[in-house]
């Protein structure tokens, strides 16, 4: 039987029992995830489409599954999935900018080699597709924020429905500075663990540290990096406000 089907079965006996049916909902969203992604780049190799507008869509789809497939409709997956849409609407704009002027897209010259026999006259903007990466990267983590931010303010306020706003606001970053140093360590092993290969070949080429950094590869992960943390650092503020929002607006509707 094969390697990936084995380990596949291996996760769904697992999701079941220690999860239950959220656990089934779990793993069937990892297959609905990856057919957006899939249809995503479908979309993507046509010069038609503009790679950022293709992006936000399927933020959308996979907030949609993520949140609400798993979690239902409910008073923390619309908090979660609003401040989602906030944090990523803002970062790409600022990853935009910054591929823009950093001038790393394209291909670095260690992939000039492997590259010679295609053509790149493809039509598509790798500056744009370059910000479609990163923000695809980080999305899970930024749900990840939203939604323990969500769950956690949730709680704050169940346990003490008459704290104020500033106060609920104030107990929602103090959470967030908790996820916020797991978070950026996490995605900061997940980008570098997947280039692993290439720094061991810069090893073997023996590329000095300076030839290491200025190449354009490393380049392009080192802002991937810092770019996913700052989207998960601005999505601390995001969903804290957002929760605190709301929070307070259906606690005043019910006293009104």
């Amino acid at each position: 039987m094969n390697v990936i089907v084995v380990l596949a079965i291996i996760l769904f006996l697992l999701m079941l029992i220690l999860g239950g049916k959220k656990g089934i909902r779990s793993f069937v969203s990892l297959f609905l995830n990856f057919g957006v992604i899939m249809f995503t780049i479908f979309l993507m190799t046509n010069p038609q489409w503009n790679p950022i507008i293709i992006t936000i869509i399927a933020c959308i789809f996979i907030s949609c599954i993520s949140l609400f497939f798993i979690n239902e409709v409910n008073s923390k997956t619309i908090a979660a999935f609003i401040s989602t849409m906030v944090t990523i609407v803002l970062l790409l704009f600022f990853i935009v900018l910054v591929t823009k002027y950093a001038m790393i897209q394209g291909f670095g010259e260690e992939e000039i080699n492997e590259l010679g026999v295609f053509s790149l006259f493809i039509g598509i903007d790798f500056t744009k597709l370059l910000a479609s990466v990163i923000i695809m990267s980080t999305i899970g983590a930024i749900m990840d924020v939203a939604i323990s931010m969500a769950a956690s303010m949730h709680e704050i306020f169940n346990n003490n429905p008459s704290i104020s706003g500033r106060d609920l606001f104030t107990s929602g970053l103090s959470v967030g500075r908790d996820i916020l140093g797991a978070d950026t360590n996490t995605l900061f092993f997940v980008f570098f663990g997947g280039y692993l290969a290439l720094l061991l070949w810069f090893k073997d080429l023996h590329y000095s540290i300076g030839g290491i950094v200025n190449s354009k590869i490393f380049s392009a992960e080192m802002i991937s990096i810092l770019c996913a943390g700052i989207g998960v650092a601005l999505s601390l503020p995001i969903a804290s406000g957002i929760n605190a929002y709301l929070l307070i607006r259906n606690r005043e509707k019910r006293q009104a």
